[in-house]
């Protein structure tokens, strides 16, 4: 991104930051505080993940004193956070903190970065010591039989007309590298997969505690690949806890993960297959194989059948449009046909039959679709 408006330095440190944090940080509502030329850009606001959700800071720098490091401003819910505090029982993370900000330099591009990922470790150590004084005995087990997993974030939630709430975040450990799953992969980092958990806070007369919500998050580029959306979780059973629920799943998504994996070469095959009836491709997807484009001709007719596949391919069949190569719609666009998702399919044919079947519906097809075309060109 670009970053007009803001000094060297400050630009510098936040490019640094935002190329090279752990954490996928973005920036927003950049402004002025310099009184005497408000166009030099000293401010910003940093949106940070944390918990499966994002929290937001305002840092503060001084272009009048460029050599200060910057003030940070954390949200309105978190009034009790004071990472530098000797309240805080972290002294460790406290002192490198505190040695980060006495010995600022702004000709080292890499200071923002440092202290913020220290206001982060510090963040995540207040939401634990909040949670840990609530006083509720199925929230206080849940901690105690998961916290030697690593990368657990918690948060507390609450709000007006809004019950209390805690949120966990679990990284999923799977026996596996996902990234070398696939070849050709073209991601930077690594897959994840996080289960979040929300527990409601049991009020005193309440008896029993109720079912904790449950939701898979992926990190974005898995989609391509695998989505947890299409994931049915295991039920919770009455008196689980997540050291019990989280091994079956883990394994559950194990055994899918591979499935999605395999799907690939038959999303490939597939595509070979219709390269017997209509060519090579003109384009395709080489890693995943979620989609293709092949040009053909039906006499002079010239148009292109566009495929789109699901992670769920076979068991769901792809997608198709036709757009016609001669003809223009009224905005000047080659003409498109409607997405076709219903036509002769089995999931238990091999490749060869459904690339046969489906080039015979389109052989079909493509008698409406030249004469929707004809008709769009005399509209036009």
């Amino acid at each position: 991104m670009a970053f007009e408006g803001l000094p060297p330095l400050i630009a510098h440190q936040l490019h640094y930051l935002l190329n090279h944090s752990p954490d996928s940080i973005k920036i927003e509502n950049v402004w002025s505080g310099n009184k005497i030329n408000p166009k030099i850009l000293d401010r910003f606001t940093l949106v940070i993940p944390y918990c499966l959700e994002t929290i937001k800071w305002h840092v503060i720098y001084n272009s009048e004193y460029p050599v200060d490091p910057p003030d940070f401003v954390f949200g309105p819910d978190d009034e009790d956070f004071m990472p530098c505090s000797a309240i805080a029982p972290d002294d460790d993370q406290i002192s490198s903190l505190k040695k980060a900000l006495s010995e600022w330099d702004n000709q080292d591009s890499t200071r923002l970065l440092v202290i913020v990922q220290g206001l982060r470790d510090q963040y995540l150590a207040y939401q634990r010591r909040r949670v840990g004084q609530i006083d509720d005995d199925r929230v206080k087990f849940e901690i105690s039989t998961v916290l030697t997993r690593k990368g657990i974030e918690m948060q507390m939630a609450s709000g007006v007309d809004k019950p209390e709430e805690v949120k966990f975040a679990v990284p999923l450990v799977m026996d596996m590298n996902i990234n070398k799953m696939v070849a050709g992969c073209p991601w930077k980092h690594q897959q994840k997969i996080y289960l979040q958990v929300v527990y409601p806070i049991l009020r005193k007369y309440e008896s029993a505690p109720s079912t904790p919500r449950l939701k898979l998050v992926s990190s974005s580029d898995l989609k391509a690949l695998f989505s947890v959306e299409d994931v049915k979780l295991p039920p919770w059973m009455d008196g689980m806890c997540l050291a019990e629920y989280l091994p079956h799943l883990e394994e559950t998504l194990e055994r899918q993960i591979e499935e999605a994996v395999s799907a690939i070469d038959l999303r490939r095959s597939f595509i070979e297959a219709l390269t017997l009836f209509l060519g090579r491709p003109l384009e395709a997807d080489p890693t995943f194989c979620r989609k293709a484009t092949f040009l053909t001709a039906s006499g002079q007719f010239t148009f292109t059948v566009h495929f789109f596949f699901s992670t769920q391919f076979p068991k769901q069949q792809p997608t198709l449009m036709l757009q016609s190569c001669q003809h223009l719609n009224q905005s000047s666009v080659m003409v498109k046909s409607n997405l076709f998702t219903e036509y002769p399919w089995s999931p238990r044919w091999e490749v060869g039959r459904m690339a046969e079947r489906l080039c015979d519906f389109l052989t079909d097809e493509t008698v409406n679709f030249k004469k929707y075309c004809n008709e769009a060109l005399l509209q036009h």
